[in-house]
């Protein structure tokens, strides 16, 4: 591993996860305001349609995303799963810790492997006079990959990878062997996971 891009609850890079971890914290929190009221659908029985906690981890800017930056279209960027998203950002900012310029990678054998799992970007599709193209190819797990492999135009092998709990674990195994077969020259790997209902 040369490069990381770590945004986890209460810790937006690496340094901040391993002094969350070192200090014997979680980044576990109340249900921040905005996201959803609690209160609402709280019960301590966990009864249909409920749920029996008031708190979880939350990523504080998940929403956010320059679209500019990346050279995406405001309305295609809008549609797209969030999942994209965040690993798009993440993948550059694992390149840039590499030291590794992330334009200088395109045209590379490079390849993506994300782990990915309960996409739930799919109950956008439910709305079927909003229903677009980009809305459309934003839905499917092997956008999640694919769409870094695009948008930094990286020519190696592109997968997402869905085994449940272990989806990450999974990816990080196939960039692995894929390195030592010589199917890439590099591989971000990592996962996503973003539950949004």
């Amino acid at each position: 591993i040369v490069g990381l891009a770590s945004p986890f609850p209460q810790a937006p890079k690496a340094a901040a996860l391993w002094a969350l971890l070192m200090g014997g914290g979680d980044g576990i929190t109340d249900v921040p305001a905005g996201r959803w009221n609690a209160d609402t659908v709280f019960d301590a029985a966990g009864g249909p349609g409920s749920v029996n906690n008031r708190s979880g981890g939350f990523l504080a800017d998940a929403d956010a995303f320059d679209h500019d930056f990346f050279g995406i279209a405001p309305r295609e960027a809008r549609a797209m799963d969030p999942h994209q998203r965040l690993l798009l950002q993440s993948a550059w900012r694992a390149f840039e810790d590499a030291a590794l310029d992330p334009r200088a990678q395109a045209g590379s054998n490079t390849g993506v492997y994300v782990g990915v799992m309960a996409n739930e970007w799919s109950l956008q599709m439910r709305d079927l006079p909003r229903i677009t193209p980009q809305l459309g190819s934003g839905n499917g797990y092997f956008m999640t990959a694919n769409r870094v492999s695009y948008q930094l135009n990286l020519q190696g092998p592109s997968m997402a990878i869905d085994t449940a709990c272990s989806s990450s674990l999974v990816a990080v195994h196939l960039a692995c062997v894929a390195l030592r077969a010589g199917d890439c020259r590099q591989a971000p790997a990592g996962g996503v996971n973003l539950p949004l209902a």
